[in-house]
């Protein structure tokens, strides 16, 4: 019997729908190398997932990308989990991803060294935007695990150097999936509810790479980046490095190296400046025993003599100076005497009281309004002619134009 052929698109609309009934391939975790690596404008990502036998196309949307946690590259091996889809137009399927993770320490130290490139690039680490760290601040925030080891450690560390300055602990996680998040949100609300704060300490102490790693994502550099307040990296042990550390105004190996870093020691400021005061008193009396001596050989009367003589000299040229300028200030009055009796003159002669003395008179409509031309009237009109010493009420009986 012969079986009814049917078209290419139902073919591949009855594959799509086999794949994706099929529970094992909804929801299903590949480990592989990427290759082939594109972001498209779109923001969503294209690369192929291969092993040494094998290889599949896989698609991870923009929506997903801003939830991976590593900076993706070719050559880097990954656990890419996702489900199966078949584009019927084109008939291939695809992973379609919806989460990556990293498998191995060398991949991580790749995507480290990856995301450290990128952000060097665009001038993060540069020493042109590192703040300087107050010496002597009133208030310091403590970014990191309330309940960690760390906290502590900077608390203590801090009071026993300082107890003048205050301390804000904002408690947020320091490793898991949604650690990097929080620790971003920490240092932007810091910056923007505590502006009286004069340094950030973020950190955390030590752990393994996995652990760390928050401190080795995006979201985190870009907020240190951004913040208008110093901040201070504190991330595990001496040997630990993050990329936090790279973008922080200030690495310190620990976080008890940070809480150092943070304030100066109040006991070693007061011993410098007793120090500093001594030496100044020492140098004052010995600078006070140069003087009486010097002061001890100099004559006396001669230096009264020389002394007055100059002040007489000074004493004649300030009344010198004192004539010179009387007679610079009569100047000037007599200039600005004679431009305002000028200038009262002219103002006088457009007073038109003055006008009206010579015979000249104001010829007002039936409205009081001024009149200058003979077309603000009609024939029959009445108007009015103001003289120096009273009105006349006229009617107008011809006009004339000229």
């Amino acid at each position: 019997m012969a079986i009814k052929p049917i078209k290419v698109s139902q073919l591949n609309s009855y594959i799509k729908r086999v794949l994706q009934t099929d529970p094992l391939l909804g929801n299903v975790s590949v480990i592989g190398e990427i290759s082939n690596l594109k972001y498209h404008s779109s923001g969503h990502v294209y690369f192929t997932l291969k092993d040494e036998n094998s290889k599949i196309n896989c698609f991870l949307p923009f929506e997903a990308l801003s939830n991976i946690r590593y900076e993706l590259a070719d050559g880097i091996e990954v656990i890419a989990s996702g489900y199966i889809y078949l584009y019927e137009r084109g008939g291939y399927y695809s992973l379609n991803v919806r989460d990556i993770a990293i498998e191995g320490l060398g991949n991580l130290s790749a995507a480290f060294e990856k995301l450290k490139e990128k952000l060097s690039k665009e001038g993060l680490f540069d020493e042109k935007y590192k703040k300087q760290i107050p010496f002597f601040p009133n208030k310091i925030a403590v970014i990191t695990s309330e309940t960690g080891a760390a906290v502590r450690d900077i608390i203590k560390i801090i009071k026993s150097r300082n107890n003048v300055v205050d301390i804000l602990i904002y408690p947020c996680q320091v490793q898991g999936p949604g650690a990097a998040a929080e620790i971003a949100e920490a240092i932007n609300e810091v910056n923007r509810i505590f502006p009286d704060v004069d340094t950030i300490i973020v950190g955390r102490g030590g752990g393994s790479i996995e652990e760390l790693w928050p401190f080795n994502e995006e979201i985190v550099a870009r907020s240190i980046f951004a913040s208008k307040i110093p901040i201070i990296s504190a991330v595990g042990h001496e040997t630990d490095f993050t990329i936090s550390d790279f973008t922080a105004d200030k690495r310190a190996e620990t976080p008890t190296a940070a809480a150092q870093m943070a304030v100066p020691d109040i006991k070693a400021l007061k011993e410098y400046v007793e120090n500093v005061k001594e030496n100044i008193i020492h140098i004052m009396d010995r600078l006070m025993q140069y003087m009486e001596l010097k002061v001890a050989g100099y004559n006396i009367e001669s230096l009264t003599t020389s002394l007055n003589q100059r002040l007489l000299v000074y004493a004649m040229k300030v009344d010198s100076v004192y004539k010179d300028f009387n007679k610079v200030i009569k100047d000037k009055l007599d200039t600005s005497t004679d431009h305002l009796e000028r200038l009262r003159i002219a103002l006088e002669s457009m007073n038109p009281a003055c006008i009206m003395e010579r015979g000249y008179a104001a010829i007002l409509d039936d409205k009081g309004v001024m009149a200058g031309s003979i077309d603000r009237f009609g024939q029959g009109e009445g108007l009015t002619v103001v003289m120096k010493d009273g009105d006349i009420n006229c009617k107008v009986l011809n006009i004339k134009r000229r």
